[in-house]
């Protein structure tokens, strides 16, 4: 099942397992150790994803693990990256709590954590005895559709532990900056927990950026827990190098009048990003908002699947995700929302919309409802086209070149989705971003 990568890389997946089955993992909770055993048990029959399952059709992953990768790097090597290169990273000049998680190791002699008791940030390693935390890291999950998150689960060793008392508010975004500097074409499996304890309120900003020069292939998930009345605004920054290449699996549970955030923003550099955002709302009163911008270029490759799973009444979600394809880069979007009979007033929006900024880019676009509800309000709906020739020369008829009028109208329907975001900072640089990005491109 494991024919798309050569035979070295499936010795060394299964050889891996063994050897911290033996080490590392034996000395963990032996119920820990079962679910890992199920995890590489699940994906041993599945392998890695092929365009004949239905949530991968359009995305071939098979080109992005043809590399030499190594699973457990060098341990010297790993000491040797301390203190990281940390020159470039999307999103540095962002007023923040930066914590540098260096080749999935956190440097504190680098970063700057809040100094208070409200927030602990500790390797997940050290986290196992937190309350509640081996149930959340255990939540039940479809591997048939994801078997990169079996992978995951099954031999993660990094990966960070994020907690915010309850009734805390944090002054400031913790960003976590996630960087590689090997010498060697790296395949890091992290798993993250973040929970935002009752009546909390904070903001988390991710980037990943290799500084070395071989291919690093990423492949993370995050467990995130919301409790009641807590509200927790999350930002993808995904812009670097070309040799990343990246899945990232979320999963987030929010309970009763709580508030959950996405904001997920991809830009030329990435060769290949999945995003896979999957909310499960199990409380009442419940807001939901997902965001996204992704601006390809080159040959790119950028997919994003997302599930909202309304489990319960009076909830509210909202779904906007736009998409400019340039070049010869590919985009999908995939996004489904379901409506349990239970949840009676729901609210439920799905729009996805893209501009197709070459004749060699393609996008996929998928929006779908599955509603077992009668007392609801959804809709969703999906549009694939060019610019509107009527605005150009509207534009062009009171003086505005047509390069100018092209920019115009490219900035107003990113926006759209960068206005939504709260924090005046990170809207500016995005902002930013985009414009600097379309500067001189061609239509």
């Amino acid at each position: 099942m494991l024919a798309q990568v050569d035979t070295d890389f499936q010795e060394q997946i299964t050889n891996t397992f063994e050897d911290l089955s033996n080490g590392v993992f034996s000395s963990e909770p032996e119920s820990l150790q079962n679910w890992r055993k199920e995890a590489f048990s699940a994906f041993m029959d599945l392998g890695f994803p092929t365009i004949k399952n239905e949530d991968w059709k359009y995305t071939n992953v098979k080109p992005y693990l043809k590399s030499n990768f190594t699973i457990i790097p060098n341990l010297q090597e790993i000491q040797n990256g301390i203190p990281a290169k940390t020159e470039n990273f999307f999103g540095k000049e962002l007023s923040a709590y930066t914590v540098y998680v260096v080749n999935g190791k956190i440097n504190f002699e680098k970063s700057n954590v809040p100094d208070t008791n409200s927030v602990r940030i500790q390797e997940i390693s050290e986290s196992y005895a937190t309350d509640g935390f081996l149930s959340r890291l255990k939540c039940k999950r479809d591997y048939s559709i994801n078997p990169f998150l079996a992978l995951n689960n099954a031999l993660f060793t990094q990966g960070i532990y994020i907690e915010v008392e309850k009734n805390f508010q944090l002054d400031k975004p913790i960003h976590l900056v996630h960087l590689s500097d090997l010498d060697q074409e790296y395949f890091q499996l992290a798993k993250n927990v973040v929970i935002a304890r009752q009546g909390s309120h904070f903001e988390l900003i991710e980037s990943v950026e290799n500084t070395g020069h071989n291919n690093f292939f990423r492949n993370a998930s995050t467990e995130i827990l919301v409790e009641p009345n807590a509200t927790f605004n999350h930002y993808k920054l995904q812009k670097g190098s070309e040799n990343i290449r990246m899945v990232e699996h979320t999963e987030v549970e929010q309970q009763a009048d709580s508030q959950y955030n996405n904001y997920t923003f991809t830009f030329p550099g990435y060769q290949f990003v999945r995003n896979n955002l999957n909310l499960a709302l199990t409380g009442s009163n419940i807001e939901s908002h997902m965001y996204g911008l992704y601006l390809t270029g080159g040959k790119q490759l950028v997919d994003n699947h997302t599930l909202v799973d309304h489990q319960q009444p009076h909830c509210e979600s909202n779904q906007l995700y736009k998409g400019i394809m340039m070049d010869k880069s590919r985009a999908v979007f995939n996004g489904k929302v379901y409506v349990h009979p239970i949840a009676q007033i729901t609210n439920a929006f799905q729009q996805n919309n893209n501009i197709l900024f070459s004749d060699n880019a393609s996008v996929y676009s998928k929006p779908q409802l599955e509603i077992f509800a009668d007392d609801v309000k959804c809709s969703h709906g999906s549009t694939i086209g060019q610019l509107d020739p009527e605005a150009l020369f509207y534009l062009r008829a009171r003086g505005i070149s047509e390069s100018e009028g092209r920019s115009l109208l490219v900035n107003a329907f990113a926006f759209d989705v960068a206005e939504k975001i709260e924090n005046p900072e990170i809207r500016e640089l995005l902002e930013n971003e985009i414009s600097k990005t379309m500067t001189g491109v061609e239509y």
